[in-house]
C-alpha cells in the first residue's frame, strides 16, 4: 500500500487504481497488427459510429497519464512505460484500421440506423456517408494508403502526435524521433519519427487554411 505524505502532492485511490489497471492492460502483450488482434481489454465499440475504434481507448487513456505525471512526477517511468505502450499500439494496422479499410463510399448509408441520420444533411440523406466514415479512395484525392501523409485523417495523426508528445513531456526520451515502422502491412509499411509527423501536418495546415479533412470530404469546426 503506498503511503502518502502529508504536506506533498498525492494522487487519489482511485487514481492509483485506474494507474494499476492501466499499467497491467498497457503492458499484456497483444498483437496490433493486421494479423492480429487487439486484447479484448481495448474498448473498439463506444462511440459508434464516429469513435467505435480501438485507437481512442489509446488516445483517451493517455490523457490521465500527463495529468497524474504532473502531480507525482517521482512516477514518471511507470507513467512514461504506459504511455510508450500506448504509442507503440498507436503504430499498428489496428489504430488506422478505418482508414485502411473503408475504401470509397459507404455501401450502407441508404441504410443507417435512424438515429445517425441526425448527424448528415436532411438533404442529403441516403447519399452521404456518415460520419466516422473514412471513405479513403474517394475523389479527388484517390486511394492513400499511408494514414499520416495522407490529405485526410486529421484526427489520426493529431491525436497519435498527442499521445507522443505526452511521451516526450513526461519521460524527456527522444525515443520516438528515431525512425519507426507504421502500418508494417507488407508494401504498406510506412516510416515516420515524431518530428516528421508534427512537420508534415503543419505544411498540411498551412496548405489548407480551410482545415484539414478527418473523414475525406468531412473538415469540422471542432
Amino acid at each position: 500500500m503506498t503511503k502518502t505524505v502529508r504536506g506533498y502532492p498525492a494522487i487519489s485511490n482511485r487514481c492509483r487504481g485506474w494507474l494499476r489497471y492501466l499499467y497491467r492492460k498497457a503492458t499484456m502483450p497483444d498483437n496490433w497488427n493486421k494479423d492480429g488482434r487487439p486484447h479484448d481489454h481495448w474498448d473498439g465499440i463506444s462511440g459508434e459510429p464516429t469513435t467505435s475504434w480501438h485507437r481512442f481507448d489509446l488516445i483517451q487513456s493517455s490523457y490521465a497519464m500527463a495529468l497524474m505525471a504532473d502531480t507525482t512526477p517521482a512516477w514518471r517511468e511507470v507513467y512514461s512505460t504506459i504511455l510508450d505502450e500506448l504509442a507503440s499500439r498507436y503504430t499498428g494496422y489496428w489504430a488506422a484500421k478505418d482508414w485502411l479499410d473503408q475504401i470509397g463510399h459507404d455501401p450502407r448509408r441508404k441504410h443507417y440506423p435512424e438515429g445517425w441520420y441526425q448527424l448528415i444533411p436532411p438533404h442529403l440523406r441516403g447519399e452521404y456517408d456518415v460520419p466516422g466514415w473514412t471513405a479513403n479512395g474517394v475523389a479527388p484525392w484517390g486511394l492513400q494508403m499511408d494514414p499520416v501523409r495522407a490529405e485526410g485523417n486529421l484526427f489520426f495523426k493529431g491525436w497519435f502526435l498527442v499521445i507522443l508528445g505526452f511521451y516526450l513531456y513526461v519521460s524527456g526520451d527522444e525515443k520516438w524521433n528515431q525512425p519507426f515502422a507504421m502500418v508494417r502491412h507488407g508494401e504498406h509499411t510506412f516510416t515516420w519519427t515524431h518530428t516528421a509527423i508534427a512537420e508534415h501536418l503543419m505544411t498540411q495546415w498551412s496548405r489548407r487554411p480551410e482545415g484539414v479533412h478527418c473523414e475525406n470530404t468531412k473538415i469540422w469546426p471542432l
